[in-house]
């Protein structure tokens, strides 16, 4: 008699129960797997550069409605930058590339514009020294460096006769007269009032003189009557040329020099009856063109070293 109770037998064991036990005994034990994590979703970009884009932005619009194209540029190209870091880009990249490249097409002309002259489109006196240095840097080319110095006769009678709105288109015409047919890498600069350089490099002295002579005749040819009745337009030019071998290095005072020696034999030129060519040919001055049967050749201005 158990303490189930008297009179109530204890129950015999359930066969099927130990069966079970028995098995889960014996079978292998299968660990456990902890639930997978989900990977974690892709930061959104940060907020502190979104805002340091805008901010470049901002100030590249402020730059460039001062002028300052450069600075402006630099700023949107920082901003690109920093968009391309992000995972995820601002929805308007587009606007920024149309920004930079309008910003880097009136950087372009405003550089240029910075090397011209504004009345006669022409390069003007800084150009002039910087472009000249860099000639000389090269030694000039194979057949040397000639600059020549161009001003018109008699001008200030013209301005004075006609009217300075007359003065400035024939200045303007001048210019395209004497930029035609240059030799390859040759140019034109404005040197200052009614003054203007060719600056000729790698070429020898006799095409030198023909180059100068032949824009000396094609002024004089010009049919300025119908700019306006009675005009008549003549040029004087000083022709310096250095051989190669013997161009100076590149500095602001060998640029100097030839300007002056191009400047004594303009003076030659002048005080020879205008309206010619002076260079120099042995040591000595002379005339080109049909002014070389004139007597009197004035010798060169020397001017202070």
């Amino acid at each position: 008699m158990s303490a189930l109770g008297r009179g109530v037998a204890e129950p015999e064991p359930d066969q099927r129960t130990a069966n079970w036990r028995d098995r889960r005994v014996n079978e292998p034990t299968v660990p456990l797997r902890r639930p997978e994590r989900p990977e974690p979703a892709e930061a959104d970009p940060p907020v502190d550069a979104a805002n340091l884009v805008s901010l470049h932005e901002s100030i590249a619009t402020l730059l460039a409605s001062r002028g300052q194209y450069r600075q402006a540029y630099q700023h949107l190209r920082s901003a690109l930058d920093l968009m391309s870091e992000l995972t995820a880009p601002p929805p308007i990249p587009e606007q920024f590339r149309r920004e930079v490249d309008r910003l880097r097409r009136e950087h372009a002309e405003a550089q240029e514009q910075s090397i011209r002259d504004s009345l006669t489109a022409s390069y003007n006196r800084r150009y002039l020294d910087r472009r000249l240095i860099e000639v000389l840097a090269e030694r000039g080319g194979a057949g040397g460096l000639a600059v020549a110095l161009v001003d018109l006769d008699w001008f200030k009678q013209v301005n004075d006769t006609f009217g300075h709105l007359v003065g400035d288109r024939v200045l303007q015409r001048v210019v395209e007269l004497l930029q035609q047919d240059l030799p390859e890498g040759a140019f034109c600069a404005r040197y200052g009032g009614e003054e203007f350089v060719l600056v000729l490099p790698d070429v020898d002295g006799p095409t030198a003189v023909d180059v100068a002579e032949a824009a000396r005749a094609r002024v004089e040819c010009h049919p300025w009557s119908t700019l306006v009745l009675g005009l008549r337009v003549t040029v004087s030019v000083g022709l310096a040329h250095a051989p190669a071998a013997d161009v100076a290095e590149d500095t602001p005072a060998s640029a100097e020099r030839q300007l002056r020696e191009a400047d004594g034999l303009l003076y030659t030129a002048k005080q020879s009856g205008r309206n010619a060519v002076a260079y120099l040919s042995g040591g000595k001055p002379h005339l080109a063109g049909p002014a070389a049967g004139r007597r009197a050749v004035a010798p060169p201005r020397v001017a202070a070293r």
